[in-house]
């Protein structure tokens, strides 16, 4: 019994969560251009969250050849709940295409309800209008 609670102890951390860092992958991006079919890579994104009655920068990144950041919230850091905003400054995408576009940039507002939840931002994009959802 003396060998074995010391093995035991050290098993059971193998499936505590980290203490301290969020898994890579806690927030991910993705932006697909409706009217193109295709991502739009390096789109600007940002990650703010809400403290009280003003925005936190927490990061930002740029969307890579698929349209994605895999990874937005900083891995050095638990995502406490609250409430966040992502921003994907869609204005420099569509000038860059020489195309007019009614949205410069598109914040997306959503509660995390869990510490280090797994949560994935779509956004499906044209030159005026958007939709997105809770992704998995």
């Amino acid at each position: 019994m003396k060998k074995t609670l010391p093995l035991l102890a050290l098993a059971s951390l193998a499936f505590a969560p980290a203490a301290f860092s969020a898994p890579a992958g806690t927030l991910s991006v993705h932006i697909l251009d409706q009217q193109t079919g295709t991502p739009p890579p390096g789109v600007t994104v940002t990650l703010e969250k809400q403290q009280q009655d003003t925005w936190t920068p927490l990061a930002n990144g740029k969307t890579d050849q698929d349209g994605r950041i895999k990874s937005l919230y900083p891995a050095d850091q638990d995502m406490q709940p609250g409430v966040y905003k992502v921003t994907f400054k869609t204005a420099n995408y569509f000038h860059a295409n020489k195309l007019e576009s009614f949205f410069p940039e598109i914040p997306v507002l959503f509660t995390v309800t869990r510490t280090n939840e797994k949560l994935h931002i779509p956004l499906l994009l044209s030159q005026y209008g958007y939709s997105t959802y809770k992704g998995s």
